[in-house]
């Protein structure tokens, strides 16, 4: 593809910053803050499942309708990245793309939702500490990893982790798109360089995913591409069944576009 000229680039731009504009007066101008880190845990009849996960690891299963998965960084390692496939349809997963653009923010937190690549929602964030995570830079690979810890160091990377979880559902490779990291604190600076914010990683964060479907879930425990060298401690999940959503929930009212992907998933679901 040809590189766009300067004229384009700005012309694009200026679109998109309309675009937004006529989109945001129909959008709350404050998402909730986040949650306290010291909010209480699920009640424990209602824990499904209950597992840690070591550091350099991958945890893959499937997660139904309703259900929630807590996952609980108490030892602050930089990074957990996490897919997600339709059960009943693996050709649709998670779209970095699309969660971004539909939105309009890269700033996934509290309140925001994980789009397919169907324009449905596979996730909602219902409980935050953190608000920070990645869904641009995307997960470690072989050729990251030998450049943070140096190529014989052993460290386990996502992108082989994805891998070996999507074969167990009999996926392949080319069934693996870019990821979302959470507790990894990326930003971006005024010409373009990617950063990490190391110092804001804290210890006892925890980010909870509501399954709008049936999905199958991967995991991997392994540092963010861009965080210092850092060993990977085990962080901890846990699936639990929750209430069903109120027709004010927040997720599903907090955006115009939220709620026409709310429409597309429950159409599909009720076909």
């Amino acid at each position: 593809m040809p590189r766009q000229t300067p004229e384009q680039i700005a012309t694009n731009r200026a679109r998109y910053l309309e675009l937004k504009a006529a989109a945001s007066g129909r959008a709350p101008l404050v998402l909730p803050p986040p949650t306290p880190r010291d909010a209480a845990p699920p009640s424990a009849d209602s824990i499904l499942l209950s597992e840690s996960l070591p550091g350099g690891w991958y945890w893959t299963g499937v997660i139904r309708r309703g259900q929630v998965l807590r996952i609980a960084n108490p030892g602050a390692t930089p990074g957990v990245s996490l897919l997600a496939w339709n059960l009943a349809d693996t050709s649709e997963r998670y779209n970095h793309a699309d969660t971004i653009k539909i939105q309009w923010t890269a700033e996934l937190r509290k309140g925001r939702v994980l789009f397919s690549d169907m324009g449905r929602v596979l996730l909602s964030i219902v409980e935050d500490s953190c608000g920070r995570h990645d869904t641009v830079v995307g997960g470690s690979t072989p050729a990251s990893v030998a450049r943070t810890y140096g190529p014989d160091s052993g460290v386990r990377n996502a992108r082989d982790n994805f891998i070996l979880a999507a074969g167990k559902y009999g996926l392949t490779q080319r069934d693996i798109p870019p990821c979302i990291s959470f507790f990894a604190p990326a930003n971006v600076t005024a010409d373009g360089t990617f950063t990490f914010d190391a110092e804001a990683v804290t210890p006892g964060d925890f980010v909870s995913l509501r399954a709008e479907m049936d999905l199958i879930l991967a995991l991997s425990n392994t540092p963010h591409p861009l965080a210092p060298c850092v060993e990977p401690v085990p962080v901890e999940l846990t699936i639990h069944t929750a209430l069903a959503p109120a027709t004010d929930d927040l997720c599903r009212t907090a955006t115009a576009e939220a709620v026409r992907g709310f429409i597309n998933t429950d159409a599909y679901l009720s076909a």
